[in-house]
């Protein structure tokens, strides 16, 4: 019987374990930190055996295959041991792809992968589809491809779960943009983290469809270099395109083997030319998969936007507060502050990941009245802005509220929208939303009992 060790028990990790045991493998499962009771409750009630709190090297040195979650990068020395001894380290969506019969929408970009790939699954569930969600988002592709129930499954994909794709194939692949993020687990190299995000289209054939941004410049410097056998639907914002999508006349536009249709701007559901993209993708790639105009149409009337991302909380004296928590990276925030048409009071901060802010001074100076810094990466957000706008600093997210209301008035906007990871002092980005909406809440309801 062949040895299965997976590093990692969260969402992918425990997923992959329940199905490499459904195939016979014997499984063992490894985590450094401590494993959350509910997945923890789920290896114990199916007789998995784990350890956590830390890996023991030689329980895990005996595989045949490790499945390795995207979190751990490759530079650790567990990991440069087992690929000098050989052994196979792949990643979830590598493993549950061999056990599909499902066709597969994959869907990577720096900016934009889950409203995307929310977008797609919804499009294609209203329209009648049996389709899953996986990947970042849903429950694990390798638990749903236990029972593998679905004809489709819609896979949101970063670049660290690509790091460790090699046979995996999709019949339809999204690359919605390329912008600096992740650079300091690809060496500081931005040609690193490109290639990453092209291995997306690695293995696709003729007749399989490449969904890309043509206006972005890393994907258009670089797409003639990977797969040209794919065939490709290319979305544009600037330029028409007689092939793929396009921005034209108030609408968009589609064309997909000579069988066209357009949307108005005033149907759709998102809003901010970010978004248009994000919108294009989607459709795309519900009409590659023959999904009828009518049923995207109606698919559109009913989808509403994740979570972090944009999200309107409340409003206090004419004050908007805004919940952009998603936004971990330079560009999330460049989209982020010009969305708005009013003044921004803006709070970031967090681990940062090798940003470099000075593309977002011109933005700032023109719509940002004051900043809020949180956590960890204060320092440096300080150095970028401070000779260009009021800078506070502070590790609370109350206090980061309450001084970002204080410099607020009537019609101005606080907008959460960090640039950063959330590590230092969240449990993740959708805490450190959930956290600014509670002290939000909590500002708005001190400010009523004033009254």
């Amino acid at each position: 019987m062949k040895r299965v060790v997976i590093l990692g028990a969260g969402e992918s990790g425990v997923g992959a374990a329940l199905l490499a045991q459904a195939k016979g493998y014997d499984v063992f499962v490894s985590d450094s930190g401590t494993i959350k009771p509910e997945y923890k409750n789920i290896l114990l009630e199916n007789e998995i055996s784990f350890e956590q709190e830390g890996h023991t090297e030689l329980l895990v040195m005996d595989a045949d295959l490790v499945i390795k979650s995207p979190g751990i990068p490759d530079t650790v020395s567990l990991v440069i041991n087992l690929f000098s001894k050989n052994i196979p380290v792949i990643s979830e969506l590598e493993f549950a792809f061999r056990y599909t019969n499902g066709k597969l929408i994959a869907i990577t970009g720096t900016n934009g992968k889950t409203t995307t790939s929310l977008m797609t699954y919804h499009l294609l569930k209203t329209a009648g589809y049996n389709v899953g969600l996986a990947g970042n988002i849903g429950t694990s592709f390798a638990k749903q491809v236990i029972e593998d129930t679905h004809d489709y499954y819609v896979i949101e994909v970063s670049s660290f779960q690509l790091d460790g794709m090699y046979d995996f194939k999709a019949d339809v692949a999204v690359l919605l943009n390329i912008t600096p993020d992740h650079l300091d687990r690809y060496k500081n190299t931005m040609q690193n983290y490109v290639d990453s995000k092209f291995r997306i289209v690695q293995n696709m054939e003729s007749d399989d469809a490449f969904i890309y941004f043509t206006d972005d410049y890393y994907i258009n410097k670089d797409i003639d270099k990977h797969n040209n056998r794919v065939s490709h639907y290319p979305i544009s914002i600037n330029q028409v395109l007689n092939e793929g999508a396009c921005m034209a006349q108030d609408k968009l536009h589609f064309t997909v083997k000579e069988r066209g249709f357009a949307i108005e701007y005033s149907l759709l559901p998102l809003k901010g030319k970010h978004n248009m993209v994000n919108t294009m993708a989607a459709i795309m790639a519900a009409a590659v998969m023959k999904v009828p105009f009518n049923e995207i149409l109606e698919g559109l009337k009913t989808f509403s936007n994740i979570p972090h991302r944009l999200e309107f909380v409340t409003k206090a004296n004419g004050v908007t507060f805004i919940n952009d928590s998603k936004a971990t990276n330079v560009d999330a925030v460049k989209y982020a502050l010009e969305s708005f048409d009013g003044p921004v009071i803006w709070i970031a901060g967090g681990v940062d990941k090798g940003n470099d802010y000075s593309e977002l001074i011109p933005l700032v100076k023109e719509n940002v009245e004051a900043m809020i810094c949180l956590g960890d990466g204060a320092e440096k957000l300080e150095d970028a802005f401070g000779e260009h706008i009021k800078v506070e600093k502070t590790r609370s997210m109350k206090l980061a509220i309450e001084r970002a209301y204080n410099y607020a008035s009537s019609g101005y906007y606080v907008l959460l929208s960090p640039a950063c990871a959330s590590f230092d002092l969240f449990k993740n980005y959708e805490d450190r939303g959930d956290k600014f909406k509670q002290a939000v809440f909590a500002l708005k309801k001190k400010l009523v009992e004033k009254i």
